[in-house]
């Protein structure tokens, strides 16, 4: 049995759902049936269950507000970690652990291999790495660290949702250009986590759907696809600034990926198109 944590969020329902299409034995939850921060719950929970993998997407993942907000970000995404990490250890289960190109400090052009040195620059990113450094100590011969970075999808919030929702009152928008990554499509992000959960290729592996944009090129895509006509201004970063400092090189090698014979996302413009056609844009 796969067991999926964050199971009500963006990428956890997404997973669930592919779980279900490959008839794979699984159970999802999320902190109405776990409080992963509970240490004894948790213990007790992986015990009774007794998964085979454990798919760990519940995190804290307010860029912004974890600057105000260390002690709970750590709690969930450090802590939390942990502990189910200790529990799979117990039950020699294994944890496939969902981390972000913000355990990097962004300099450069180049695309980060998996080994890369890691230099968070926020409290986000530090306890994202933390993270991944617990379930390596508990878990060395029996994870999967799967680094990703700018979601989107149908369920909760996201930059797509964002961009349409102020396109409805505004004919121009000023979005970031020197920050370049890779959208990520869940629906295609969680075909991919099917793939790697029974391979029993461990390590780490980069996920991305294809291709490197900037915020403004991901944000002039969306009114593309979408039919909007709003304007979108590239601007520097220096010109919107936020509470947490964002990684200007979110770029992320997926040679890990080819190395264990998995396939590529597809392109992010073929995402964007996808995520349109298949009516998950706002609802």
């Amino acid at each position: 049995m796969i067991l999926v944590t964050g199971a009500q969020g963006q990428l956890g329902s997404d997973i669930v759902t592919e779980l279900q299409n490959r008839n794979m034995p699984h159970k999802g939850i999320d902190i109405a049936e776990l409080d992963i921060t509970d240490k004894a719950a948790v213990c007790s929970f992986i015990k009774t269950n007794k998964p085979q993998c454990v798919i760990h997407c519940a995190a804290y993942t307010a860029v912004d507000k974890a600057e105000d907000e260390p002690d709970l970000c750590n709690k969930i995404n450090i802590t939390g970690t942990e502990y189910i990490a200790e529990a799979c250890c117990e039950i020699d289960a294994e944890m496939i652990y969902i981390s972000t190109d913000y355990v990097f400090d962004g300099k450069g052009e180049a695309p980060y291999e998996t080994g890369a040195v890691k230099a968070p620059i926020g409290v986000y990113g530090k306890s994202k790495l933390a993270g991944e450094e617990a379930v390596v100590k508990h878990l060395p011969n029996k994870h999967y660290i799967v680094r990703i970075s700018w979601t989107y999808g149908k369920t909760g919030n996201n930059f797509v949702k964002t961009m349409l929702k102020l396109a409805e009152t505004k004919s121009e928008l000023n979005v970031v250009s020197d920050q370049v990554g890779s959208p990520t499509y869940t629906l295609d992000l969680a075909k991919t986590l099917c793939d790697i959960v029974l391979s029993e290729k461990y390590g780490i592996y980069h996920a991305t759907n294809e291709g490197f944009c900037s915020w403004a090129d991901f944000a002039a895509e969306i009114m593309k696809q979408s039919g909007s006509n709003c304007i979108i201004n590239p601007i520097l970063s220096e010109q919107y600034p936020t509470k947490a400092t964002r990684p200007k090189n979110s770029r992320l090698s997926k040679k890990s990926l080819d190395n264990s014979g998995f396939q590529r996302l597809p392109s992010w413009q073929d995402a964007i198109k996808r995520y349109f056609l298949q009516g998950t844009n706002a609802n």
